[in-house]
């Protein structure tokens, strides 16, 4: 098909020799309108492009972050200085990038189809509250220069949100079980020891990457297994993508009038409003996660047939769900008199 286009939305096509007669004739390009339609399609797909991009790079620089967090909602150290000394120590450079596969290629999809989703429900949620209220349609509101946030444009960009998060969940799950298990692999083949004399200790020779992550929780836990926690996963990502982008829309919204700008957008608002609702999101959904991440750990270390797995606790206003020490098993990071490391001794018990 190369050559051959059929014509763009608008009317491009007046004072075209082709226009007029009866017959459907082929329109040959040219590269000046061939650059056009990119451009055209670059335009009308651009949140797909730079949320695609976007996540790419994101997942790539904050991943020894997301390591490191996990090990701290998973197991128990003093600080997340320790955690990366050991990390670095017993796993080496290539401990912060192990499981690293997965979520490159899922998040980079999921962010990309939650950017889609969220932009086709809040018309359908801004024509809904416009059609219930009898006035203005949240999105009018938004882009008239100087308005503020009110309570119809909040609930529709929360609930836009919320629909993103709950449909991705699905997508996501399998995906971040995968990487959690992968990042923490080393760890739980320590955890059933106590003497820092084991050789596994020093070893971790059962560490695995995402693949084999993937084969060994499918092997240990059916595929259904893949879904472990999916309802703290669910409650997380509805929550969290629910806050997100309500608190990115309105703070935007705020930013520019402040700005006094006649515009309902600017680089900078856009910048800003990105990096507070990440921050209020996550403020907010963490003890949810951490709670995902004890589960799905629990559930992927104990072999199908020991038994029921204890569910754990979403507690919010424990200051300890927040820095990651209140884990079990007890996976304590030791130091020796003159202060320096010698490693972890790991304690397998039930939460009390």
């Amino acid at each position: 098909m190369t050559g051959v286009q059929s014509s763009p939305v608008g009317d491009d096509t007046a004072g075209s020799p082709l226009q007029g007669g009866g017959d459907s004739v082929a329109r040959v390009t040219s590269p000046l309108t061939t650059a056009e339609h990119g451009k055209h399609w670059m335009k009308v797909y651009r949140t797909t492009i730079a949320s695609s991009v976007s996540s790419v790079f994101s997942s790539f620089a904050s991943f020894p972050l997301d390591s490191v967090k996990t090990r701290m909602q998973a197991y128990r150290y003093r600080r997340a200085t320790d955690c990366v000394k050991h990390t670095y120590k017993s796993e080496g450079f290539k401990g912060f990038w192990r499981g690293a596969l997965a979520p490159l290629f899922s998040i980079t999809l999921v962010r990309t189809c939650s950017f889609s989703i969220y932009q086709m429900a809040k018309y359908k949620y801004s024509a809904a509250i416009g059609k219930a209220t009898g006035g203005d349609e949240p999105l009018v509101t938004v882009n008239r220069p100087g308005s503020t946030p009110t309570l119809a444009t909040i609930a529709c960009f929360s609930a836009a949100g919320a629909t993103a998060g709950a449909c991705l969940a699905f997508v996501a799950c399998p995906f971040e079980l995968t990487k959690m298990s992968a990042q923490l692999s080393g760890l739980m083949a320590k955890s059933n020891h106590s003497s820092m004399d084991d050789p596994i200790l020093r070893n971790n020779q059962q560490q695995k990457g995402t693949f084999k992550t993937a084969k060994y929780i499918i092997e240990q836990r059916g595929y259904a297994g893949m879904y472990s926690g999916f309802r703290f996963h669910l409650l997380r990502d509805t929550v969290g993508t629910a806050i997100y982008f309500g608190t990115y829309e309105s703070t935007k919204q705020v930013l520019v009038k402040l700005q006094r700008s006649d515009s309902p957008t600017s680089p900078l608002s856009v910048a800003m409003a990105g990096a507070f609702c990440g921050v209020a999101s996550w403020a907010c959904i963490y003890p949810i996660d951490t709670a995902k991440i004890q589960y799905q750990r629990n559930l992927v270390s104990t072999p199908r047939g020991d038994g029921p797995v204890k569910v754990p606790k979403i507690e919010f206003f424990n200051p300890k769900r927040y820095s990651g020490k209140s884990m079990q098993p007890r996976t304590m990071f030791v130091r020796s008199a003159d202060g320096q490391f010698q490693g972890l001794v790991s304690q397998w018990r039930a939460p009390p």
